[in-house]
């Protein structure tokens, strides 16, 4: 069985949002064995998975990547669409813009500190669409 839909993440601010009951709130129910593929539809946000717990992670992992790919570099050719434009296509390249997670007894095989990030590089990025494919039996 593959099952696929397209599913729209509220709009968030910059910065590293946990987002795993967001998505699968918009899921229908999962299978007891499989895989889910998450991939979001944008260049200047990305997918990742790390501590869903301490918020302080959170804002950790953006001043982490602000000061990786910092704004307004005098070597940024593309700036026309503001100054964290370009760092947002950067960051996004670094971290990626797809997860494959397992699904064992129905349920996002996950570790217990781990949940889905939107990881959000824009100052105000707007909704994001995200293409989820379920595969199991």
């Amino acid at each position: 069985m593959i099952q696929q839909k397209e599913i729209i993440l509220k709009e968030r601010r910059r910065g590293f949002h946990l987002v795993t009951s967001e998505i699968l709130g918009q899921l229908p129910e999962l299978p007891q064995t499989g895989l889910l593929h998450v991939f979001v539809k944008h260049t200047s946000c990305s997918l990742s998975i790390n501590e869903n717990y301490d918020p302080d992670v959170r804002s950790d992992m953006e001043q982490i990547f602000n000061h990786i790919v910092p704004e307004n570099q005098p070597y940024y050719d593309h700036v026309l669409e503001g100054s964290d434009d370009m760092p947002a296509h950067a960051k996004a390249t670094i971290i990626g813009n797809s997860l494959t997670i397992p699904i064992t007894r129905g349920r996002l095989n996950l570790g217990t500190w781990q949940g889905i990030y939107l990881c959000e590089h824009r100052n105000y990025g707007g909704q994001r669409r995200v293409v989820c494919t379920i595969i199991g039996e």
